[in-house]
């Protein structure tokens, strides 16, 4: 009988039962002492510091200024880069029962007024002003065009806002309540807003740090947005969860990144790929002190070999990969520090605990025979309860069977470990040949002239579609085409070999560090980027 793409982690650690709100309030009980909170200014004056005590009582306090203006299940967005207030808001809202809507820092009036007008949020927190842009005024503005917004509160005004409130019961939050929406990235579009629940956040965090193999309460340098789940999810709940201490980066700066590791002992080097790249390429790299990292993870996009392989041997710690979407709160597989090097490098891991995962045919949902390329699909605590108010994006994305569809392409072998080809979206077809993109990504990312590369089709009259290469060079390099040419067809068959070659200096990034690859074809569209 053929074995089938079918995969189940294990069943330990059990899950929590804990809301978002009562995870901290377990951390103070613990260790109400213990650092819970840095605010990693890049001002060293400005870095101040909350114990879990310090923490839990500020976020109550939260808690019941919330509730004087919002009901329980009520949405509640929040407009600012990383800021402690920011976090404290994240633990306030899960106390008072508030769904919480993370709004991206770097997005402008429409695409704010979207969010806030589809999540019906009536509340949101904001800047006065954010690198230029006067964010206020932008809300003040948009308000009238969203019926449902009945506050705009200052984030320079937070100290009034909890002061002014008086204690109050918390309202009785489930585990299984929403928590919070966020917005999808936006690399292929529209973004959608993704229901999440507070079992799935709170465990999902856990046992993404019980994989890194972190046995102390870990020092995590807090590098991505909080608007993302690698933000406000793995790398708070996380620690957390463990009575860590988390130093909270301001705003991603390689430099300040590394200064931080190196001031507080970071236990944990985390990112996307174009973080940690910026920072292997950053002069303070070398000057850094890593002996107290323990463990290497990233995730958010496709991760090349050959950066584990740099990392692992520039850092002395074990690299994981972490591999899922917001959608699933946010991890589904991961790699283990002790794999082989060849599946750390090769692969996506296995399925966190009490997580599902098959290679499902795109057209029906039924599994293929293991080694097949077909549609990741993950079942389990993770899964979001759906997009908020989108029925039908909800029903095409998580089936009646529970088994939430990823649209990316992979397989698995008959250790439940499982490879990524790209998307479904992504797959180029070239005169009716099927070409992933990854496999050409990998490839250039060994030759020592490129820094950073996606691969995509652009549409061509006689083919369909024409292989392109974007690429970034490494520093003091510049793109060859046709030496790239040469040493790519040495490796590849002719028709997956690019035709097109670009080059850029930035690639159009999401606030979380993916490359849009909609952008790109967008900008080659209109004529703002040409081929060489």
């Amino acid at each position: 009988m053929t074995a089938l793409s079918l995969a189940r982690g294990p069943d330990q650690p059990p899950l929590l039962e804990l809301t978002i709100g009562a995870l901290l309030q377990r951390a103070a009980a613990q260790a109400p002492q213990a650092l819970a909170l840095v605010a990693g200014s890049p001002d060293p004056a400005q870095r101040r510091q909350w114990t879990y005590a310090e923490l839990l009582d500020e976020a109550t306090r939260c808690a019941h200024a919330l509730l004087e203006r919002f009901e329980p299940g009520e949405r509640v967005a929040v407009w600012a880069h990383n800021i402690p207030q920011w976090l404290v808001l994240e633990f306030g809202a899960a106390l008072a029962g508030v769904v919480l809507v993370t709004v991206n820092p770097a997005l402008r009036a429409a695409e704010v007024e979207y969010v806030l007008s589809q999540s019906r949020a009536a509340g949101v927190f904001t800047l006065d002003g954010l690198r230029g842009f006067a964010m206020l005024e932008a809300v003040q503005a948009l308000q009238p065009r969203c019926p449902a917004l009945r506050h705009v509160i200052r984030f320079a005004e937070w100290d009034a806002f909890i002061a002014g409130a008086a204690p109050r019961p918390l309202p009785a939050v489930q585990p299984g309540d929403a928590a919070m929406i966020q917005y999808t990235s936006g690399t292929t579009g529209f973004p959608k807003g993704a229901l999440l629940h507070h079992r799935g956040l709170v465990n999902n965090s856990l046992m993404v740090h019980q994989r890194m193999g972190l046995t102390e309460p870990p020092v995590w340098i807090g590098t991505m947005p909080l608007f993302h789940t690698g933000g406000c999810a793995l790398a708070v709940l996380g620690t957390v969860a463990r009575a860590g201490t988390l130093v909270l980066v301001e705003s991603f700066e390689p430099g300040l990144v590394l200064a931080l590791t190196h001031q507080f002992g970071g236990h944990v080097v985390t990112g996307v790929p174009t973080m940690l790249i910026a920072m292997l390429e950053h002069p303070d790299f070398e000057r850094t002190d890593f002996s107290r990292v323990k463990a290497i993870c990233c995730g958010g996009s496709t991760v090349p070999p050959e950066l584990v392989r740099r990392l692992e041997q520039r850092l002395g710690a074990p690299f994981t990969i972490v591999y899922g979407q917001t959608e699933c709160s946010p991890v589904a597989t991961m790699t283990h520090p002790g794999d082989r090097i060849e599946d750390k490098a090769g692969t996506i891991g296995r399925p966190l605990a009490h997580v599902e995962m098959k290679v499902a045919d795109p057209l029906d949902g039924r599994p293929l025979p293991q080694g097949e390329l077909g549609e990741l699909c993950t079942r389990g605590f993770h899964v979001m309860r759906g997009y908020f108010d989108m029925p039908e994006a909800s029903a095409a994305a998580v089936d009646a069977e529970g088994w939430l569809h990823t649209g990316d392409l992979g397989r698995m072998d008959a250790r439940g470990f499982c490879t990524i080809e790209g998307r479904l979206k992504d797959m180029i077809i070239r005169g009716g040949e099927n070409i992933y993109p990854r496999e050409i990504e990998d490839l250039l990312y060994r030759h020592a002239s490129v820094g950073e590369v996606a691969v995509l089709g652009l549409p061509d009259a006689r083919w369909g579609e024409q292989v392109a290469a974007f690429i970034r060079p490494a520093a003091g390099q510049r793109v060859d085409k046709d030496e790239l040419f040469a040493w790519l067809r040495e490796q590849l068959a002719p028709h997956k070999t690019p035709r097109l070659w670009f080059e850029l200096q930035a690639f159009p990034l999401t606030g979380s560090g993916k490359i849009q690859k909609f952008r790109l074809r967008e900008m080659c569209g209109s004529g703002a980027l040409r081929p060489l």
